[in-house]
């Protein structure tokens, strides 16, 4: 009997899960998922799964070896940038196959207001213009950006309780997708909403604010997605990873 092939997934996404549990119901098949660790109560998913960092590109590659692992899918968040070129370069060093596992960008539509920027430090500085009541939804790490404003007014959703530095000016909001356009909705209006800004995660969990948004005739800026690093193919999907790594033999 041959031994079962070990794939080693960079989790904690809608999409890591849904990969996990279509490959650990193949018996050929050795899953591991690593989570970093940075949300209080993650869902787990299915087959084996380790919490925590791994000590850099070099901690990474040894890890890979260590465990023989065959296949190496980095399917974090479109946003995760560092763990996506460690994995990179841990990859190259123990001579691992590597995917990244990324669902498409949201595109805009007729009627979206949409404001395309770099970084949270541009949207930062494009806010006042836009509005003094902005919808903050791009999470609880990246608030320092906005903590100079102190003319605005923020509302910050976020999985788990953000940390200082922050707005002066804000109202904590703890929730977890999928959300629903008609809640959005709501939101908008009950906090008269001026501003949303998101980071271009994709996919639908989160994407009932930009139609709110539209409905309401509110501005967004929007947060561009770093690219994948240099040589690391791309599936759009949980069907095009699985694909992938059949092809591998």
């Amino acid at each position: 009997m041959s031994a079962r092939r070990h794939v080693l997934i960079l989790g904690g996404t809608t999409e890591a899960r849904r990969l996990a549990a279509e490959l650990a119901a193949d018996p050929g098949l050795l899953v591991t998922s690593s989570l970093a660790g940075r949300v209080a109560q993650p869902r787990l998913p299915a087959g084996q799964v380790r919490i925590g960092g791994f000590g850099g590109v070099q901690g990474l590659a040894q890890w890979l070896r260590e465990h023989r692992v065959d296949a190496l899918i980095d399917a974090t968040h479109p946003f995760a940038e560092k763990i996506s070129f460690n994995a990179a370069e841990a990859a190259a060093l123990a001579h691992t196959p590597l995917l990244a596992l990324r669902r498409p960008g949201w595109v805009s539509g007729p009627g979206d207001r949409w404001h395309e920027v770099g970084s949270l430090a541009e949207a930062a500085d494009l806010l006042p213009s836009l509005g003094r009541r902005v919808f903050l939804t791009t999470g609880r790490m990246g608030l320092a950006a906005f903590a100079g404003l102190d003319e605005l007014w923020f509302l910050v959703r976020s999985v788990d309780a953000p940390e200082p530095p922050c707005p002066a000016r804000m109202e904590v909001l703890l929730d977890r997708g999928p959300f629903t356009v008609e809640g959005e909705s709501e939101l908008i209006r009950r906090h008269r909403i001026e501003v949303l800004v998101t980071k271009d995660s994709g996919g639908p969990a989160t994407s009932a604010k930009l139609t709110a948004a539209r409905e309401a005739d509110v501005p967004v800026v929007v947060v561009r997605r770093p690219p994948v690093p240099d040589g690391v193919p791309v599936a759009p999907d949980v069907a095009g990873a699985v694909a992938w790594l059949g092809s591998l033999g």
